[in-house]
Formats: structure tokens, sequence, C-alpha cells
């Protein structure tokens, strides 16, 4: 029996903790290589279709596509490919953006804390001054903008570029808190490693695309 359209309940998104070095893989499927071909087709599918369309509707779609559907769907397609693949590069600009979006204050604050340390890394990531967290939520949503109607190589850049501050920012932060707060320096230290590692990850996605073999 077909159940009625308006019997059904339609189950909320509720929006995952991220912060932006999370990037744990998510499970999904019982065979890892139609997961893997699944998640592919589908991140090609996603860009030449954001690409080949000059409607700037669409690419506002695209960008809000984990508002719509949950980071859960998105992390279920993407979050176990390498990261130096397509979906995998995907993966990270939504999740950067979703965890920005979050606490789009508290990045701000990082940022700025390293800003002025990572003065060229600045300037690639493009905020606007003073990069408050209107500034940064605006800047999250043009990355991955660019992705679609722009250079992709140059989204993944500016990504990068991003997640090098903000580290730099929470070592900042880190090494001054180390003293009255060792445990939450340490923390900040590790997401400090994790956001430079993506930010290398980002980097060599984009060599990739520049040489036509990111898939």
């Amino acid at each position: 029996m077909k159940e009625e359209p308006g019997n059904r309940t339609p189950r909320p998104h509720k929006p995952l903790p991220f912060a932006p070095a999370d990037f744990e893989p998510f499970t999904g499927g019982t065979d890892p290589a139609r997961v893997s071909e699944a998640a592919h087709l589908a991140a090609r599918a996603l860009v030449r279709g954001g690409r080949e369309s000059n409607d700037p509707a669409i690419t506002k779609r695209l960008v809000k596509l984990a508002d719509r559907q949950g980071l859960e769907a998105i992390a279920e397609m993407w979050a176990a490919s390498p990261a130096r693949s397509l979906p995998g590069a995907l993966w990270r600009l939504y999740a950067l953006r979703a965890a920005t979006l979050q606490d789009p204050e508290g990045i701000s604050i990082f940022f700025r804390a390293g800003q002025h340390r990572a003065q060229v890394a600045n300037a690639v990531a493009g905020v606007a001054e003073p990069p408050g967290a209107e500034e940064i939520t605006t800047m999250a949503d043009a990355i991955l903008s660019g992705a679609f109607d722009g250079d992709f190589d140059v989204a993944l850049e500016r990504s990068a570029a991003f997640c090098r501050v903000v580290a730099l920012g929470q070592a900042s932060v880190a090494n001054d808190r180390e003293a009255a707060h060792p445990d939450h320096a340490r923390t900040l230290t590790k997401k400090a490693h994790q956001l430079v590692r993506t930010a290398e990850d980002l980097e060599g996605a984009a060599a990739s695309w520049r040489k036509g073999d990111l898939d």
C-alpha cells in the first residue's frame, strides 16, 4: 500500500556540531566500491551542472544544498571519499561553510587573530574588513559559490587560505591561554594542526583540478 503524501511527516534536519577541522568519515552502504562510484558521479554531476548554468538562482540553491538536505546527507555521500578527490574536496567546502555559519563570531575571532600573521593567505581568502561575523558568513557563501560559477581551483585555494588564517589564529590564542587554560590550549592547537592538513588537502585538490585529474 502506498503511503499518502499528505500523511508523511517530514524529518527535521538538525545541524551537526561541526568545527572547521571536524571531518570524521561517515559510513554508508555495504559495498565500498559502489558507494565510491556513486559519490564521484554525484560530485561530477553537481559541479558540471552548476558550471554549465548561468543562472544565479541555481548557484544559490547549490550553495545552500546542505541547508536544505542536511549536512548528514552530504556527509553520507562524500565524507568517506579521499581528501584529494572531487567528492572529498566538495565535502570539505560544504563542511567548512557549515562550521562557519554555525559560529561566525567565534571563527571571526580566530581569523582576526591570524590574519596579520598570514597576510598572503588573508588576501587570498578575501574576507572584507573588518572581518566580523557577517563578513565571515559572506565569505563562506562566496567561496562555495565560486566552485559553481567561477574557477573551481580558486575556490579551493580560497578555502585553503581561510583554513590557514584560522589555524594561525587558533595557535595564537592557544599560546595566550596555555598558562591559565592548558586543556583548552591543547584542544586549539590540535584543531589548528587539523586545519593546516585540511588546507594542504584543498591545495592539493586545486593543483589536481588544474592538471585535469581531480576525480
